[in-house]
């Protein structure tokens, strides 16, 4: 016998096990028959040569894949292998199993034995199960055979549908229920139809088995133990049943999965519901954020073609500050205090980086040097800044509403913000056309303003910037065009990801107008990895900045020609390793 995951694009799934040779197509005679018209009537067959599984197609129009690729003749099957036939997606789940286990949770406890790798690949659920016929009690995945971890699965979809059956949305107001109070009443009415169940399973552990029938209904599912773990600093859902999650630097397989593609979109709804954000198949992408601050985006079906991804980077509740970012090695002390001083003094300051880099940390860390007496205004596509400046003003961006009207871009909210009498204007990052707004408030008295932009060194940034300026359908000459970003920018602070997964910022650049036509630049603090790694000034002095403002800072003509060691302290990985700073654990946590 063989054991097949079978998953269909309209959301069924099913575990089941075929005798071999298993015939697939549309045909009554198949033993898995698939209706659909890019099915054809007999598409594949597996079967057993030499102790060994091979996938053969059958010449049909459509075709078949495994992992991915097209299958042409014979191929050779294993644990984990993935079939695409028609609008199914074909899972082999373990290896080839005598007639003995085809039954449910034997009688000895003995079960389908699974190795932790196939446990793995299968991505069925979670501890919801323990087997306790003559065995020792054991919580984990690999505790629970096959037909078990089906059964799981099975319950979990029921008790959820008898769950939405018992509100009766026709007669009792849910609407009117806080969360707190709905999440209670849910859980009232699981727990009691999980132990009015007689025909439960004795192994099946019911207090975990209602944990997840609530978190299904009312919450985020399987989400809800992943985000309330600090260790884990980002999430990533590639479809309703294979879930990833980033921990101390490493990308990790969960076991646990959703109980069918349509949970995961019911998810995604409850998220971006409250933002007043839609996704479907006419907007199939979406940018939002959780209660705490956390960057989510989601893709749906037909974009995503094996099924809804859910991304989301959790933010943790502490921010971190200048001295946290010193403590890991992402600047020394002189660039901390140079970059602060600029701050102060009302310097237009552009963030550049790849993504991951760190960019919006240090745009949060540098907001918080702006005086507290003055106005700022924030504008991002998806708000996740968290200032602690009193005196701010938070504006989002919006996407069209279902007639296609209503969308508000970031260059609208930029335009806006020249008439709120902003001191400082803080945009989360210039993607387009609005860069020359950005540039016209930073050149039209809003000086001290920030913002960020992806790009690998500070002078791809510039041609970054003169690219986006272009996209704003302005007519203008190369060479104005130049001179209205020399005469905006005054400092580009590169940050970087090194092989390591440290980030920290690599040079800082100071913008000196234009030469023929050239914009000019200077190079005042960079990183050098070779050798005896350091942060190093490159024995310029800032243009922009008088000396005895610099003096007063602590910053002398020497302070530009000093190197310092790039000594990152040991209190550091631990903060990292606990996720308390942005972005993560080890290495990948600050910046």
């Amino acid at each position: 016998m063989l054991t097949l995951s079978l998953q269909y694009e309209d959301g069924q799934t099913a575990i089941e096990q075929f005798a071999l040779p298993l015939a697939i197509g549309r045909d009554a005679d198949c033993g898995l028959r698939i209706k659909a018209w890019r099915v054809a009537k007999r598409h594949a067959r597996i079967e057993m040569r030499a102790g060994k599984l091979f996938l053969e197609d059958l010449g049909s129009l459509a075709g078949t894949a495994l992992n991915g690729r097209r299958v042409i003749q014979h191929t050779a099957l294993a644990a984990g292998d993935e079939l695409v036939v028609g609008p199914c997606l074909i899972r082999i789940q373990g290896d080839v199993l005598d007639d003995t286990h085809r039954s449910g949770a034997p009688e000895d406890g003995a079960g389908v034995t699974i190795d932790p790798v196939t446990a793995l690949a299968s991505g069925l659920t979670t501890s919801l199960g323990r087997v306790n016929a003559g065995t020792p009690e054991r919580n984990d995945d690999t505790s629970l055979n096959v037909v078990q971890r089906a059964k799981v699965l099975s319950l979990r979809v029921r008790f959820h549908q008898a769950l939405i059956k018992e509100f009766d949305l026709r007669r009792r107001d849910i609407a009117a229920l806080s969360d707190d109070d709905l999440r209670a009443e849910a859980r009232r009415v699981v727990h009691r139809l999980v132990h009015d169940d007689v025909s439960l399973p004795d192994w099946v552990d019911s207090a975990a088995l209602i944990t997840e029938v609530v978190n299904e209904a009312v919450g985020l599912g399987p989400l809800e133990p992943l985000l309330a773990d600090d260790t884990i600093t980002e999430i990533m859902v590639n479809r309703f049943d294979e879930i990833y999650t980033e921990s101390a630097g490493q990308l990790r397989r969960h076991p646990a999965i959703f109980s069918s593609e349509q949970a995961v979109l019911e998810v995604i709804d409850r998220i971006v519901a409250p933002l007043g954000r839609r996704v479907d198949e006419s907007a199939p992408m979406v940018d939002a954020r959780l209660k705490d601050g956390s960057r989510v985006n989601a893709v749906i079906p037909p974009v995503a073609l094996r099924g809804a991804s859910l991304t989301i980077r959790k933010f943790p509740a502490r921010r971190p500050t200048m001295s946290d970012l010193l403590d890991v090695g992402a600047l020394d002390p002189h660039m901390a205090a140079f970059l602060a001083v600029c701050v102060e003094h009302r310097k237009n300051i552009l963030v550049s980086g790849g993504t991951g880099s760190g960019k919006t940390t240090l745009l949060n860390v540098l907001s918080n040097c702006i005086p507290e007496g003055e106005r700022v205004v924030t504008i991002e596509d998806a708000a996740e800044l968290q200032l602690t400046h009193p005196h701010r003003v938070t504006l989002e961006a919006r996407p069209a509403n279902l007639e296609g009207r209503g969308r508000i871009d970031i260059r609208d909210l930029v335009r806006n913000a020249l008439r709120m009498r902003p001191d400082r204007i803080v945009v989360g990052e210039c993607r387009g056309a609005e860069a020359f707004d950005m540039l016209a408030a930073m050149n039209t008295g809003h000086e001290g303003s920030l913002t960020t932009l992806h790009a690998n060194s500070p002078r791809d940034a510039l041609a970054r910037l003169e690219t986006m300026i272009l996209m704003a359908g302005m007519d203008l000459p190369l060479t104005a065009v130049r001179e209205h970003i020399a005469a905006s920018i005054d400092l580009i602070v590169q940050q970087a990801r090194l092989a390591s997964g440290q980030r920290l910022i690599t040079s800082i650049v100071e913008i000196g107008g234009t030469e023929s036509g050239r914009i000019l630049s200077q190079t005042l603090f960079q990183f050098e990895p070779e050798g005896t790694a350091c942060f190093r000034g490159c024995g310029v002095l800032p243009e922009s900045l008088a000396l005895p403002v610099l003096v007063q800072a602590g910053l002398g003509p020497d302070t530009f020609g000093q190197r310092t060691p790039w000594q990152p302290s040991s209190a550091a990985f631990a903060l990292e390793r606990a996720a308390v700073l942005n972005g993560g654990a080890a290495p990948d946590t600050v910046m």
